[in-house]
């Protein structure tokens, strides 16, 4: 018998076994840090600016004073919205990138509300505009699901193109609800009147709908971990033919899930003409509903994880405006630094779920 020396790759990736909360919580903290790091070394080294003092002026940006502190909160509330709503679609693997649209219908049927009978009463007016802007929400988001359900067509393209169709209906509409005429917009509704407002709270506009999604998300929590519905969608997104085998009925849980999906898209719409813009227009929706696939998949489809991430990306938002015209720099400015910390919070996932280990040699014994 002889030995012989094995020389092995100097290092190798390992699944890790356990998966503990506060490592996970560790490492992404460590992600961030990175990030920003690596952010102050490209401020100073394309600027020559102080970067404490440009993150400075993107934290007055977002939350330097009161109002703007609010504005925060109630914009990323709307985009968690929305991101709440194409969860239960990505959790059923149901690709749905037509948040976008579903949002538009839904503040287009709130609109068409609030312009057509601003006569009822406040509260018959609030029921009647949220139920127009989630049902069109829930028929927009069916439409795909119907086809996908007894077709096999590609949801991915469908949800898309209907973006496209429901951005030309709120044009279409626009022309018949302009104000002034020839304006080509709608401007501010019932803005002498205010009905169908959302009411404040506290001489607060702000709470209230930071509140309904709240609400909105702890229920999503709930139905998505603890339902019988929830684990029906957990099942087919996992595997349609064991969701066959265990008698679930495939197709009226994938109808059912996107119209679940498109009516809090839907809600969404709500949320911004009656709370949050008060009219309607093609960039209402202001591309939340791509946005929001972003704050879906970083938070892993938990609520409270994606409560987190919108709150992050809305405040890099709100910070960019600041430092364009306090420091004379370009709004992709913001934009950019927010690209590196997403690519260093991705690139962490790595790290969560593997690890590198090192090794030197290793001896055998093999026959002379």
């Amino acid at each position: 018998m002889s030995t012989v020396s094995v020389k092995e790759p100097l290092m190798h990736i390992v699944k890790r076994d356990d998966n503990s909360l506060w490592r996970n919580v560790y490492i992404r903290v460590i992600a961030v840090v990175c990030s920003l790091i690596v952010c102050a070394f490209i401020i100073f080294g394309l600027t020559g600016m102080n970067p404490l003092a440009v993150y400075g002026g993107i934290w007055n940006g977002a939350v330097g004073t009161t109002r703007r502190m609010w504005v925060t909160f109630r914009d990323a509330a709307i985009l968690l919205c929305v991101g709440l709503a194409i969860t239960p679609a990505f959790k059923m693997r149901f690709w749905n990138i037509g948040a976008e649209g579903q949002v538009l219908v839904g503040a287009l049927a709130t609109a068409g509300m609030m312009i057509t009978f601003p006569q009822l009463p406040p509260a018959l007016l609030y029921t009647v505009s949220l139920l127009a802007g989630v049902m069109a929400g829930m028929i927009w988001g069916a439409i795909p699901a119907i086809f996908k359900a007894n077709w096999n067509t590609n949801e991915t393209l469908f949800t898309l193109m209907l973006n496209y169709i429901a951005m030309q209906l709120v044009t279409f509409c626009i022309i018949f609800w302009e104000n002034p005429k020839g304006s080509n917009s709608v401007g501010l509704i019932n803005k002498g009147t205010k009905e169908g407002w959302l009411p404040s709270i506290l001489d607060n506009g702000y709470i209230l709908p930071i509140i309904i999604v709240l609400v909105i998300a702890a229920l999503m929590f709930i139905y998505m971990r603890y339902s019988k519905q929830g684990y029906e969608i957990s099942v087919v997104g996992e595997s349609e033919n064991t969701a066959h085998y265990a008698g679930i009925n495939v197709k009226r849980v994938i109808i059912r899930t996107m119209m679940i999906s498109g009516g809090i898209a839907g809600l969404a719409g709500f949320l911004l003409v009656s709370g949050v813009g008060h009219t309607i227009s093609t960039s209402v929706a202001n591309n939340r509903g791509f946005t929001a696939i972003i704050v879906a998949w970083l938070g892993k489809l938990n609520p409270f994880f994606m409560l987190i991430v919108a709150f992050l990306l809305v405040f890099m938002e709100k910070g960019s405006s600041q430092i364009a015209t306090q420091f004379g720099l370009n709004e992709n400015a913001s934009e950019i630094m927010t690209g590196i910390i997403l690519f260093f919070v991705l690139g962490c996932e790595f790290f969560i779920n593997y690890r590198i280990e090192f090794r030197g040699k290793r001896h055998e014994e093999v026959k002379a």
